[in-house]
């Protein structure tokens, strides 16, 4: 979704906070569109994609809802006197992961991309964005972020050509597809909310640990909350648990000595990376400290494990020199 007009930044932060007031143009940040209640409708990335207009992109299962709100709150804004106006694009986006760490851009799945462009895809950083045409394909943002915890980028263009785009690199020896297992595990491994399991409209912000999402613009949290006050935490061990298992943390069975605190488990499995089983979550923020000794339910039997800090695996986000 584009978004024009000379109160275009304050329509955003209206919104999500972090909605443009301090990017720089062609760089985008990590936001949260929030409901009435406080809760998180949607994750998303907001672009200050050129001086005429921003840009923020929604999940697709989210979009009919998120364009809504946006769409009411821009009626609201236009009825007061301000100047916004909005502009769906009807595009595609394909996302291109890389392994190597910060030096992808040089090998791994770099030279796959960067065979077709005339831009220099090493001076593009971490969070930001170029316009350019990619193989052909003429007006395609490519953004350099990592969904997965890794360096990468994603694309979005013409959604008539999207298809000649992805066989285009999928036919690229250095090259591969890779499905939703794949981002979900590397996505758990980097330690990022799922949105609808881990983040949805019954948690804030703060609960999920993402106050820093919102800068200083963001629309006020709800009366009573803390920072910390039921942050997500995680049990972690041989097996992996799934989505809706049950979490005990300080549990007397698992040797922390204080009363069980019951919690949920919002997504788990294998970690590949890693090795073992790893899970993301919620206990009381009274007992999600790194090291404190819990158990999960996985398949109906009890096994071990323990609290720690995320991301499990360490990311390898990309900055330009």
């Amino acid at each position: 979704t584009r978004v024009y007009g000379r109160d275009r930044v304050r329509f955003m932060e209206s919104l999500v906070g972090g909605g443009g007031a301090e990017l720089k143009p062609g760089q985008g940040t990590l936001t949260l569109l929030r409901g009435g209640g406080g809760g998180i409708v949607d994750d998303l990335i907001v672009t200050n994609a050129l001086e005429d207009h921003g840009g923020g992109g929604s999940n697709a299962g989210c979009a009919d809802k998120d364009l809504a709100i946006l769409r009411g709150k821009a009626a609201e804004l236009g009825g007061g006197g301000g100047d916004v106006h909005l502009e769906v694009s009807d595009n595609a986006l394909l996302a291109l992961r890389g392994g190597g760490g910060p030096t992808w851009a040089c090998r791994g799945g770099g030279p796959v991309l960067q065979a077709g462009l005339s831009d220099d895809l090493a001076k593009l950083s971490f969070m930001n964005s170029i316009t350019t045409t990619v193989f052909g394909v003429p007006d395609c943002r490519v953004t350099r972020c990592g969904g997965g915890g890794e360096d990468g980028v994603e694309m979005g263009g013409g959604a008539g050509r999207a298809v000649e785009l992805a066989e285009r690199l999928l036919g690229d020896p250095e090259g591969g597809g890779g499905g939703l297992a794949a981002r979900d595990s590397l996505r758990l491994e980097a330690g990022l909310c799922l949105g609808g399991g881990g983040i949805d409209e019954t948690t804030t912000p703060v609960e999920a640990g993402l106050l820093w999402t919102l800068g200083g613009g963001g629309p006020r949290l709800p009366g009573g909350w803390a920072e910390g006050q039921g942050s997500p935490t995680w049990g972690g061990g041989p097996a992996a648990p799934m989505a809706g298992e049950g979490v005990e943390a300080a549990s007397p069975r698992w040797g922390g000595g204080v009363p069980t605190s019951p919690g949920t488990v919002t997504s788990g499995c294998p970690s590949p990376s890693g090795g073992g089983g790893i899970a993301m979550g919620y206990v009381e923020a009274a007992h999600s400290r790194a090291g404190t000794a819990g158990g999960g339910e996985v398949r109906k039997k009890q096994h071990p494990a323990l609290v720690t800090k995320m991301p499990f695996v360490p990311t390898q986000y990309y900055m330009a020199k």
